[in-house]
């Protein structure tokens, strides 16, 4: 055990025994907005491996609370957002989700964006009767862990078996590869998410293989996928491990594209994979070229504040989470997140940026159309609007 990490379980014992002189919060009496201030945690990584999840979630988050502030606030009160990094690593993510919880006194929580931290936060932010609003973490074992845990982001229960109508149908796609990340939670459950959408679909899983989080030498796991001939690679992982990946299939010739979930996308893959990444798509929650007369709007204002930057996903789902806290809170008349959680549970044909939403009695949101993105020309375009089915 190195010093960083022991340092950061001396942190959790001291919030958990409330060395900060902080009231201890372990399911009894919830915190509420204190003084003129709602303040609202950032959980996600703003250095690290999937800093590039974490920083626009933020960014999308600090933009949702200056016009909410400068509207008036909610409930004469201003948004505050309190932030740490924690650097993609889930026991930092416990030590800041304890800290924002005893120490910050916040309200509700947003984030991690991925499933892996979010799974470690959610049952610290259920037993101290906290909101989480994870806008990003796509895989199973989030919301389960009770009636403070919701997310805003586009389900990959919900994404990848539409994903497999559209290859099948439209694409023509009959035989794919999935490669799986076995040490990263949400990697792992969105290939089985892939092989249970697959069922039935006239769509063959002709190769399975192994990677970790991390490697850097894909040539055996490409080696024998090429020998399958499949017309499409899925994998399941993120950003990092994909660019590699495909940069060792066109080095042995494998012409077939990647697909992945919303993993993939980030400018990082075209930087690392550079021509090799060409063709790789993801389907996600939004894309500014979806745009609604609401998510043309925050195109443009984000443009403005950003000089000329497009905002990306984990924008629109950051600045979304706020505006859906902020419309719980204003329904419920209440910052109290024992009061607000049921008016958040409530929300119906939500206008977001992202997308219409609709959050369902387990706490899971429901939009449509999904965004398959494709790497053209060296950036992120538009392929196709995927239906989804609202029911």
């Amino acid at each position: 055990m190195n010093m960083r990490k022991m340092a950061a379980l001396l942190l959790v014992g001291m919030l958990a025994a409330g060395s900060f002189g902080c009231k201890k919060k372990d399911g009894g009496e919830a915190p509420k907005a204190a003084g003129d201030t709602i303040k609202i945690g950032f959980l996600g990584a703003l250095t690290g491996d999937v800093a590039m999840f974490g920083k626009p979630t933020l960014e999308g988050m600090k933009m949702a609370a200056d016009e909410l502030n400068a509207a008036g606030g909610i409930l004469g009160k201003k948004i505050e957002i309190v932030e740490a990094d924690n650097r993609g690593d889930k026991q930092e993510g416990a030590s800041v989700t304890q800290k924002l919880i005893s120490r910050d006194n916040v309200v509700a929580i947003v984030g991690d964006p991925t499933t892996g931290i979010t799974k470690v936060a959610a049952p610290i932010a259920q037993k101290a009767q906290v909101v989480l609003l994870s806008a990003g973490a796509t895989g199973p074992g989030v919301v389960e862990n009770g009636d403070f845990i919701f997310r805003d982001t586009l389900l990959d229960s919900v994404a990848i078996p539409a994903c497999i109508d559209f290859f099948a149908k439209d694409m023509g796609y009959k035989k794919v590869a999935v490669i799986t990340s076995d040490n990263n939670d949400y990697s792992v459950g969105l290939s089985q998410t892939f092989r249970d959408a697959a069922k039935g679909k006239g769509i063959e899983i002709v190769a399975e293989e192994k990677v970790k989080d991390g490697d850097k030498d894909f040539s055996a796991q490409i080696t024998n996928i090429k020998a399958k001939k499949p017309d499409v690679i899925f994998f399941s992982g993120y950003y990092t491990e994909a660019a590699l990946i495909m940069k060792e299939a066109r080095k042995q010739g494998l012409k077939a594209k990647m697909f992945g979930g919303d993993g993939l996308f980030s400018p990082k893959l075209i930087e690392l994979g550079g021509d090799a990444v060409e063709g790789t798509m993801s389907a996600l929650g939004f894309s500014p070229e979806q745009a609604s007369p609401v998510t043309a709007k925050f195109v443009e204002a984000f443009k403005k504040k950003f000089n000329g930057a497009e905002p990306g996903l984990f924008d629109a789902q950051g600045y979304d989470a706020i505006m859906l806290l902020a419309d719980a809170i204003k329904r419920a008349n209440s910052a109290d997140p024992k009061v607000f959680k049921a008016a958040l549970a409530q929300t119906k044909n939500f206008e977001g940026v992202s997308g219409t939403i609709t959050i369902r009695d387990n706490r899971e949101p429901i939009k449509s159309p999904l965004a398959l993105l494709e790497v053209k020309g060296g950036k992120f375009a538009l392929k196709a609007k995927v239906p989804v089915k609202m029911d």
